[in-house]
């Protein structure tokens, strides 16, 4: 009986067990999940059901889509027919450098200058041997007209039978002697100033000036480097020091196809469009057609040259050109403004898409054609304007979707 007593004791929960009750905060956490869970899907659902759909077009330059005139279109690169690469005429060290990227020069200014060390002494060298052959010739000539004294004073000896003949002879010898010895020493003046040239113009070839005015495109070495008219081995030695660009020699080279080359001829008038400036239109005109085919290509080179040189035009941009027929060559200037669909103006403005979202702008339409409309102000190239759709009213500010 005891036994059993206590086995029932052991069965028995405590009683501080039974007053232990659970903790809500888990149940309460898990509430919380499940409705901020269920706003944010209430909130897209809501976002979804109120953004409306709208149509997109997009604005294109006018200067572009206008064709009317243009009997052939070609694209190319805008190249420098007046380019050079500019190095030292010898071999030596830079000491200084004057030049940096995208300084005008003008043509003789000093773009680089050699350490000088060596030809500075081959130089004193040479001057040195010239005063000493200018000595040398004075002292003969001092001994010439002594010698023609002595030559002067025998001839009267002998008149007068007071010398001998071989007196006399030695004296006119002397002086021929010493008239070769003048003459050989002025051809000696003549050599040493021959040197010492040679020697100048190599200490003035150390000064590298800019053969042409122009802009400076390129730096090529820094004051230190050695620099070689040509190349020399291991990668060390720099072979120019800079490149200048006449940019008033700037032209536009397009690869014309072999079907259509006969479309261009020398002379013709033609617009070209900068890459970079697609909307304005520069006078152009064909400088030469290359008489010569690319096989690979099929295509002839056409040279186009601006007719008034352009600041904005850079060597290696790209470049769209227009041959424009006989009669359209006095068509210079392209329309200007965008193009879009009439369908994006409403009540005279225009909804551009900045996001999500819609931003009224007032435009006045310069031209209508054929369902699109041209536009001076107010909208820019590239730019995505929303058009109507079914039950939808377009008004500033207001939040779309787009198709």
């Amino acid at each position: 009986m005891t036994d059993r007593s206590k086995l029932l004791d052991q069965l028995a929960i405590p009683a501080q067990a039974r007053d232990v009750k659970p903790k809500p905060w888990p149940w309460i956490f898990g509430a919380v999940a499940v409705c901020a869970v269920g706003y944010v899907i209430w909130s897209f659902a809501a976002n979804a059901k109120q953004a409306p759909l709208v149509g997109v077009v997009t604005a294109s330059s006018a200067a572009q889509t206008a064709t009317s005139g243009a009997v052939l279109e070609g694209s190319g690169y805008v190249v420098a027919r007046r380019q050079a690469t500019v190095s030292a005429k010898s071999t030596g060290k830079l000491l200084q450098v004057f030049i940096e990227e995208g300084m005008q020069v003008e043509q003789g200014q000093v773009l680089a200058q050699l350490e000088p060390v060596n030809v500075s002494a081959q130089l004193q060298l040479a001057s040195a041997q010239l005063r000493s052959a200018n000595l040398r010739l004075n002292e003969t000539q001092v001994e010439l007209a002594q010698a023609e004294r002595d030559l002067k004073r025998n001839q009267e000896l002998y008149a007068r039978k007071l010398s001998s003949q071989q007196a006399l002879d030695d004296a006119r010898s002397r002086v021929a002697a010493l008239n070769a010895r003048v003459k050989a020493g002025r051809g000696e003046i003549d050599v040493s100033q021959a040197s010492l040239a040679v020697y100048q113009q190599e200490l003035d070839d150390l000064t590298v000036r800019a053969p042409f005015s122009g802009m400076v495109v390129a730096k090529a070495a820094q004051p230190g480097e050695i620099v070689s008219p040509i190349s020399a081995g291991g990668g060390f030695t720099r072979t120019g020091i800079g490149t200048i660009v006449d940019m008033s020699s700037l032209e536009v080279e397009i690869d014309v196809s072999e079907s259509n080359i006969q479309k261009v001829t020398a002379g013709q008038r033609s617009e070209i469009f900068l890459n970079a400036y697609p909307d304005e239109a520069i006078d152009g005109k064909v400088i030469a057609i290359i008489p010569t085919a690319d096989r690979s290509k099929a295509t002839v080179k056409v040279r186009v040259g601006f007719v008034k040189p352009d600041t904005r035009a850079l060597p290696d941009m790209g470049a769209r050109v227009r041959f424009l027929a006989a009669e359209q060559a006095a068509v210079v200037a392209p329309p200007k403004g965008v193009i879009f669909s009439e369908q994006a103006v409403i009540d005279g403005q225009v909804f551009v898409i900045q996001g999500e979202t819609l931003q009224a702008r007032p435009v006045q339409i310069a031209e209508k054609t054929g369902g699109s409309v041209r536009v001076i102000d107010g909208v820019s190239v590239g730019e995505k304007l929303a058009t109507p759709t079914p039950g939808v009213q377009l008004k500033d500010g207001l939040t779309i979707r787009t198709q």
